[in-house]
């Protein structure tokens, strides 16, 4: 297993930002993927629009996944609708 952090923007409103991070976080127990921590980040500017969305709500994970998992979890992240955008990088360092 492989050490990745998880950066999510919801939408700003908290009813998306609860329903999201739910939903998230059932995707990663779907997929046998362990969350080790998560890091509310609070509502910031966004440098740009995304989605009409001037701000966001930043959760970060630090989960344990292997690769193939996360390809799974991928594919059904980018429909959701609460979603504004992610991004998961490797965080062990190489």
């Amino acid at each position: 297993m492989r050490k990745y952090e998880a950066i999510f923007i919801f939408r700003p409103e908290e009813e998306h930002v609860a329903q999201g991070t739910a939903m998230v976080q059932n995707e990663f127990k779907n997929a046998g993927i362990t969350v080790i921590q998560k890091d509310d980040m609070g509502k910031k500017d966004l440098a740009y629009e995304i989605k009409k969305n001037i701000r966001g709500h930043y959760i970060c994970f630090n989960i344990e996944a292997e690769p193939e998992s996360l390809k799974l979890v991928d594919k059904n992240l980018k429909l959701q609708q609460e979603i504004l955008k992610f991004v998961v990088f490797r965080a062990d360092g190489k």
